[in-house]
């Protein structure tokens, strides 16, 4: 696919996609706070940029206006569209956008829930809807899975990835006929990067076997956040500890080291007995403004400010999720960037 690249999240968006929630299933409990929390997300995303909200019928669409009218979000920068979808986390099922030199075109790979749930069909016929309804080109690449949440770029060639999540032929297995040398071409081919990076694992809790966003995330061209736990006893330490050791070894397209920033954890979340993917990682860069994922944690502070930090020009705004990740993600999850 010659010329076109995956741009950083922070580049400038034309827009950032939502899909407003409608499967109870996915909160028991607590789906009227979720709706309200996404009035908030959507209030300060409007802000700045266009903010585009899947929704799947007009009732579905007077549901979310309702809320974002009452929260005061810039309507004049909220448009609706009618798609028919499984679930929200339109991070992993949407269209992965790349640039040209003078276009953007979208590239629609193949979404399979995860290799675990099989509600999926409608959410894997997004990027050719959106494609239609935009006008724009859309890159076919359905013979290999990819979710958008799976990856991160720094928009100068790198791509890092976890291995449990990609290379894994066994549990989760996205592209068991591929081996490694084959999924980096792929990668490499569609998304114009030149440079792989492999971590080891997600963290503890992610159902979606390893999911880079929720652990290891680019701030700027040469720097990293990395999670880091602190408590010994949790499994994650000796996880986000291999993946640091890695990170240490590894180069930039350039060849230059790796900055790295260690980016606390929150104490594990748990539900029904069930840890959630509970990660400061999750966050979500916008034209204007940074959305993290706090939790109620002493660390949520911490984390604010050291991304407050890296991101001197944005504002840096923290989004109690405690709800939302009852979902199994969040805010990054649930926003997918429109170059």
């Amino acid at each position: 696919m010659k010329n076109y690249f995956m741009p950083a999240e922070w580049d400038k968006h034309e827009a950032t996609w939502l899909a407003w929630p409608h499967n109870k299933n996915d909160w028991p409990g607590r789906f009227v706070p979720v709706q309200w929390m996404y009035g908030e997300i959507t209030r300060k995303l409007a802000e700045s940029e266009k903010t585009r909200i899947i929704v799947y019928s007009s009732a579905h669409e007077k549901q979310a206006v309702r809320i974002l009218s009452r929260v005061g979000a810039n309507m004049e920068n909220v448009e609706f569209f009618h798609f028919r979808t499984d679930r929200v986390w339109v991070r992993d099922y949407g269209p992965i956008f790349v640039r040209s030199e003078n276009r953007t075109a979208a590239v629609d790979f193949k979404f399979n829930g995860w290799a675990k749930y099989p509600n999926h069909n409608n959410d894997d016929k997004i990027p050719k809807r959106i494609c239609r309804k935009l006008r724009m080109k859309r890159i076919d690449a359905s013979d290999f899975v990819l979710e958008g949440g799976a990856i991160d770029v720094n928009g100068e060639g790198t791509l890092i990835a976890t291995e449990q999540c990609l290379l894994d032929a066994h549990v989760q297995a996205r592209n068991p006929k591929f081996n490694k040398k084959e999924i980096e071409q792929t990668l490499k081919n569609h998304l114009g990067v030149s440079n792989i990076l492999w971590l080891g694992k997600g963290i503890g809790g992610d159902d979606t076997h390893g999911h880079v966003d929720d652990v290891c995330r680019f701030v700027n061209k040469d720097t990293v956040v990395l999670c880091m736990e602190e408590n010994k006893k949790d499994p994650n330490n000796r996880i986000l500890r291999q993946n640091m050791e890695r990170l240490e070894r590894m180069r930039l397209e350039d060849g230059s080291k790796i900055n790295v920033v260690p980016l606390p954890m929150p104490k594990a979340v748990v539900f029904d007995g069930i840890r959630l993917p509970a990660s400061y990682a999750n966050f979500y860069i916008a034209n204007s403004v940074v959305l993290v994922p706090t939790f109620n944690d002493p660390n949520d502070r911490k984390a604010l400010d050291v991304l407050a930090d890296l991101f001197p020009e944005r504002t840096v705004v923290g989004i109690h999720s405690v709800d939302l990740v009852w979902g199994l993600g969040t805010i990054h999850c649930i926003t997918k960037q429109q170059p």
